[in-house]
């Protein structure tokens, strides 16, 4: 049975696969941009931390649609109507509602879209000196030009997307709001949630299932390294 925010003094909200998945995924972004920017040799750790992002990012998808409440797109995916309302109501101390809020909602898909066309693109790209994407030898100079100028482009949204993220984590810390470390340990204060609030479900259930959709995942990548080991032997 679900125990109520005014029965506890924290309520679990992140879950532990949801919180292994934003450590991970933001550490294979930052890696991803910095041998990027060192370049040479270390353009094979850029490819195998893009497509460790990609694993990622595709488990946060599939995970946004079967894992716990506060974890799923459902939860706070909203409109229009629903942002202004967040956004009018920003001054007020009233208690908040479990999860993300609309704004934090929108920064997380546009996250979630700009890192998955940085990481899909990168399947295709190519330096035409060193490195190339596992998929690039199966497409067209062409085509493969195209996606490396795509890459490159959406790297710059890539660089605004984090900047806005940290940004906000900025902000909201300073108004007093704690969002760091929720997604560390994974509870909030109930005194700050609305009465009704619920725990996200985080037991070994829940855990083995996200432990298997890893795997399943990282055997993918895997696979998508090695092609692209493969093919830059090839391309060398």
């Amino acid at each position: 049975m679900m125990t109520k925010a005014s029965n506890r003094s924290h309520i679990r909200i992140w879950d532990l696969p949801t919180r292994l998945f934003h450590a991970c995924f933001a550490s294979c972004i930052a890696g991803a941009l910095i041998t990027a920017k060192i370049g040479n040799a270390w353009m094979d750790w850029h490819v195998r931390l893009g497509i460790a992002a990609l694993a990622l990012l595709s488990f946060r998808i599939i995970w946004g649609l079967i894992g716990p409440r506060y974890a799923r797109f459902s939860q706070f995916m909203c409109g229009p109507a629903r942002v202004w309302a967040y956004i009018t109501s920003l001054s007020k101390q009233a208690k908040k509602t479990p999860g993300h809020n609309p704004l934090g909602a929108l920064s997380v898909l546009a996250m979630l879209l700009i890192t998955g066309i940085q990481a899909i693109t990168g399947l295709f790209a190519n330096d035409d000196i060193l490195t190339q994407g596992p998929f690039a030898q199966f497409v067209s100079d062409s085509t493969s030009a195209f996606m490396t100028g795509l890459h490159q482009l959406n790297e710059k949204f890539v660089f605004a997307i984090i900047a806005l993220h940290l940004l906000a984590i900025l902000v909201y810390t300073l108004k007093g709001e704690k969002l760091i470390g929720p997604m560390v340990h994974g509870d909030v204060a109930a005194q700050n949630l609305v009465a009704t609030t619920v725990p996200a479900r985080d037991d070994l259930q829940i855990r083995l299932l996200a432990l298997s959709l890893s795997l399943v995942l990282a055997c993918a990548a895997w696979w998508l390294i090695q092609l692209a080991a493969n093919a830059g032997s090839s391309f060398n």
